[in-house]
């Protein structure tokens, strides 16, 4: 791994989403998003200081088990806080700790079934999470070696424990730290982001024992609550740009073409924006493989994101190329490579 951390700090909602709900006319739902954003925006700051300090988390042993242990934060935004869960322990009566034990566990199983993969670092990295963190806290995020998960407030969104791929996304962002680091702002953090919701989708297909043609290819479902009407997920990756279209989040902004590129300075050069393409360009990879889609495209994605020729700053284009090649080395010039080059067609990624 280089020694910069790039992405020691990734949210799952949004920035432009909590941004939205911070302008509502309703002050309770305003005043939430408003504490989740201020928030984000100190720890990404804090964050930052730790990368350039070259900071990471110790390694473990590598091990065919996970070691997972769930702190409570007792509603404070504090890390990790009060110990309540370890591997080994008998099931708790508190249902986030259950869910994100389970989480963790299962974003563990893909990497090391599907993949081989001992723990986020190959290393055998213990998996802590913390729970019921801050008050009404409206995201989950990775800060570079942990998990951290809010409750929401119970009206825009549910508790982040939830959706499995939520916590499979999270994680990964750790996997991308610890191989291509990605640089996380414009096309490099899009890619960034988009790995961590492929992966987080494989991690709920394989966890539900769904083929690509039966998964839902949705990101956070589930994940949103009462208040919101016109709404499924946080994102599609079958058709990006359609998770949502309600009076109180908006319209889903994700493009699923090269035409559609969003250029912006906001949400680290429009990072959960633009991941909408690279998002789709795998929906097509996978459906057209057919099958479960962790055993051929997922493994032409991991085989790119960890084959050291990725680099920080890559962009889709190189992406695109690396997965071809990645592609080639795998399954040699046949069905695979085929529908690799016209998934990014499709897209409008050039693959040469």
């Amino acid at each position: 791994m280089s020694d910069n951390v790039n992405s020691v700090f990734c949210t799952i909602v949004p920035p432009h989403v909590l941004d939205k709900l911070a302008r509502a006319d309703d002050s309770a739902r305003a005043d939430v998003a408003q504490r989740t954003l201020e928030h984000d925006s100190q720890q990404r700051t804090r964050r930052r200081v730790t990368a350039l300090r070259g900071l990471a988390a110790p390694a473990g042993t590598p091990s065919d088990s996970p070691r997972r242990t769930i702190y409570d934060a007792e509603h404070r935004a504090v890390q990790p806080g009060r110990k309540v869960h370890a591997e080994g322990d008998a099931p708790s009566k508190d249902a986030t700790v259950n869910r994100a034990h389970a989480g963790l566990g299962a974003t563990f199983d893909l990497y090391l079934k599907a993949f081989g993969r001992r723990s986020i670092d190959d290393a055998g990295l213990p998996l802590d999470a913390t729970v019921h963190y801050g008050e009404g806290y409206n995201n989950a995020f990775w800060d570079g070696s942990q998990m951290v998960f809010g409750d929401g407030d119970g009206d825009i969104f549910l508790d982040f424990t939830i959706p499995v791929d939520v916590i499979g996304h999270e994680l990964t962002h750790g996997v991308t730290q610890y191989t291509a680091n990605l640089e996380y702002y414009g096309q490099s953090g899009a890619l960034n982001e988009s790995v961590s919701d492929v992966f987080g989708s494989l991690i709920k297909q394989y966890s539900l024992g769904q083929s690509a043609d039966q998964a839902d290819w949705l990101i956070g479902q589930g994940l949103l609550g009462p208040g919101i009407d016109r709404g499924v997920a946080l994102r599609s990756m079958k058709e990006p740009g359609t998770a949502y279209d309600d009076d109180v989040l908006g319209k889903d902004p994700q493009p699923g073409h090269m035409d559609d590129f969003v250029r912006t300075s906001r949400d680290q050069g429009g990072v959960h924006i633009n991941s909408g393409i690279p998002n789709r360009a795998f929906y097509l990879l996978a459906t057209r493989l057919g099958g479960n889609a962790w055993e051929r495209a997922g493994k032409v994605w991991y085989a790119t994101l960890t084959g050291g020729q990725l680099k920080e700053d890559a962009q889709f284009a190189d992406f695109s190329r690396l997965t071809v090649a990645a592609a080639r080395t795998l399954y040699g010039d046949g069905d695979e490579v085929q529908a690799v080059l016209k998934a990014w067609e499709e897209v409008g990624v050039p693959t040469s």
